[in-house]
């Protein structure tokens, strides 16, 4: 009889990510991850599958392999891999395979990692982004720019990401891009004699980069844009007379939603080819994935360019072409996590809110795989039930409830509010709701304003944080306990990470309806967050609505530290020590605020640990991330056991 799940079946996930068709359009190869408690490590292997009888096949065995990509005449595979490297040791490795199976043969070792490897035209060379460092002539760190730490990546000040090339035969690397700026994507012309990037050139505003295309092997760079967007996946048209770009000018700030557009690479004309007012990106919630965020990007076949969208609580696939509406290629209430399109067929993995990542080819409802079916035989997935309801101001808002099981006592619940802001969740699978369920709480969880998959109006809270926002998720809270009696609304607990952890120190500093809250990698005051973030001066600018200069009192009084010492509640501070997003300055300050004031407060610091703990950090702090969580709110909140 399976049973409910608890914080450590994080083990029995099978991760599925990098889905890459043969050029016949006959298999895929796609990678698998899973979480290994008892070695702290995660596990992954290149998968390949035949599309027409859906057999899995294992194809590397080496733990350590992922990023499969078939060769333009589909009788290699390449892929990275951190084989016989410790986990403390920097950087990956680039190995080819034949695509008949046999030994896998190492092309490259690089201490500053090898990424988005991709084949050139004749098969021969692989292009990848690597990072460029400048040594320091000791431990002594001089930093003269902006940005100069980032998060997951530590100091970046004396880096430059760059493309390169390297001759499978030789393994003989060479630097294709050089220069002070920074690559974030790259894309080869059909042909294979013209390269597309998009690059970031002002360190100042790393939010905006441009489009430049170079002639192979040493032409000069072209720039096609006017560095004024922010520009995401591109890909060349198949004549190589036109590039897609989802990219967006930044109307509505950060808020702003991308769209496809399409540059002219002769004239440099770019024309946006539609104007769906939803994101063109998939920023679903989801702890069940093997790089923390689903992957997104451009396609562009003789069919059209395919993309994927926010739908409200989904992410589906769609195909465009200039001067027609774009069409659905995959829907229904599922996320799309990464697809690929060869002869006309498209295979995608796919994941929804009861089911974890599978491979499925478009035009079949059953999934090609199998890897998780076991996971369902052992344990049981709680399904949640979605409610919709409207705001005082007129507005619909999503949410759900996972209800764990037991009749005839009210439950103690959580209210979960999701980082971004402008993120969601949806039809999206999350460990954490399920262990929390699996514990005893019912947990609520909606998308307020700020959150993605709607309209552009809908993201946009710039200088509202903690007012609309924050009145939607009460309103919704006070919803669902009236629509779900088996709730016990006078024993609720509030908690959330990022920008769910902002909302968690802002509700406990306005309201007293909580028994109990966790804060997750939190902001408590704007102005350090402004200094100390890898994105604080211009997020803050942008989204708060100043600087510490000119907008010294409203930083202050959108700062839920302000508001300490009101809080009552019971609070966890929670915080990454390598952190750089929501530095652990801003745990440290709420903590130290409610400790000096009397408040109950606790601190829980992982080390080595960074701003996606709770999605890649390492497996054994994911699960003691939990099991604090759930110490902490029955410590705190009476269990009515069923």
């Amino acid at each position: 009889m399976p049973r409910t799940i608890r914080p450590p079946d994080l083990a029995l996930y099978s991760m599925l990510s990098d889905p890459s068709m043969s050029p016949d359009g006959k298999k895929v190869a796609v990678s698998v991850r899973k979480a290994n408690l008892k070695e702290d490590v995660y596990d992954s292997d290149v998968y390949v599958v035949g599309l027409d009888h859906g057999e899995a096949k294992r194809f590397t065995s080496g733990g350590k392999d992922a990023n499969p990509r078939f060769s333009t005449d589909g009788k290699s595979i390449l892929f990275t891999s951190r084989r016989g490297l410790k986990k403390e040791d920097k950087g990956n490795a680039l190995y080819v395979i034949p695509d008949s199976g046999g030994e896998a043969k190492l092309v490259l070792r690089s201490e500053a990692g090898v990424e988005n490897p991709r084949w050139s035209r004749d098969s021969k060379s692989i292009y990848y982004m690597s990072s460029v460092e400048k040594k320091e002539k000791d431990d002594v760190r001089v930093i003269r720019r902006l940005t100069f730490w980032f998060n997951g990546a530590g100091f970046i000040h004396n880096q430059r990401k760059h493309i390169f090339k390297v001759d499978v035969e030789s393994g003989k690397a060479s630097q294709v891009t050089r220069g002070a700026f920074d690559v974030g994507g790259f894309a080869l012309s059909g042909d294979g004699r013209r390269l597309a990037y998009v690059a970031v050139t002002n360190d100042l505003k790393p939010y905006i980069s441009d489009v430049f295309v170079v002639d192979l092997p040493r032409g000069k760079p072209r720039k096609l844009t006017r560095s004024d967007m922010e520009v995401g996946g591109l890909a060349w048209s198949p004549d190589g007379g036109m590039i897609a770009l989802s990219a967006d000018s930044l109307p509505s700030g950060f808020a702003s939603h991308s769209h496809i557009w399409v540059v002219d690479v002769k004239t440099r004309k770019a024309t946006q080819i539609e104007h769906v007012d939803k994101n063109k990106a998939n920023s679903l919630n989801s702890d069940a994935r093997p790089g923390g965020h689903a992957a997104g990007g451009l396609t562009w076949t003789k069919d059209g360019i395919y993309y994927v969208q926010a739908d409200g609580a989904s992410v589906h696939l769609y195909r465009a072409k200039p001067g027609a509406d774009p069409r659905v290629v995959v829907g229904g209430e599922r996320s799309v996590e990464g697809y690929d399109v060869s002869e006309g067929r498209v295979a995608f993995v796919s994941m929804d809110s009861t089911h974890l990542a599978e491979l499925f080819l478009e035009g079949r409802e059953k999934p090609l795989t199998a890897f998780n079916s076991s996971v369902y035989k052992e344990v049981r997935v709680l399904p949640p039930e979605k409610f919709t309801f409207k705001a005082s101001d007129g507005e619909r808002i999503e949410g759900w409830v996972v209800m764990p099981e037991g009749r005839g006592k009210k439950r103690p619940g959580v209210l979960y509010v999701h980082g971004g802001p402008k993120t969601a969740f949806g039809d999206s699978y999350m460990h954490e709701f399920q262990a929390f369920a699996g514990a005893g709480y019912a947990v609520v969880f909606m998308n307020p304003r700020g959150s993605d998959g709607y309209s552009e109006k809908f993201a946009d809270i710039r200088g509202k944080y903690g007012t609309r926002d924050f009145e939607d998720l009460m309103e919704g809270l006070d919803w669902a306990l009236k629509r779900y009696p088996g709730i016990d609304g006078a024993n609720m607990a509030i908690a959330g990470g990022s920008y769910g952890g902002f909302m968690t120190n802002w509700a406990v500093g306005h309201t007293n309806r909580f028994k109990a809250a966790v804060t997750d990698r939190s902001i408590a005051f704007w102005t350090s967050f402004w200094g100390t973030s890898d994105i604080g001066p211009f997020f803050t600018e942008d989204q708060v609505g100043g600087d510490p200069w000119n907008a010294e009192e409203k930083l202050l009084n959108d700062s839920p530290g302000r508001y300490a010492p009101s809080v009552e509640t019971p609070v966890m501070v929670v915080h990454s020590m390598e952190d750089y997003r929501c530095w652990m300055v801003e745990g440290l300050e709420f903590y130290t605020a409610l400790k000096r004031l009397g408040k109950e407060a606790e601190l829980v610091l992982f080390p080595g640990e960074n701003h996606d703990l709770s999605r890649v950090g390492k497996p054994k702090h994911r699960v003691a991330r939990l099991n604090h969580y759930i110490r902490w709110f029955d410590q705190h909140m009476k269990q009515r056991k069923p």
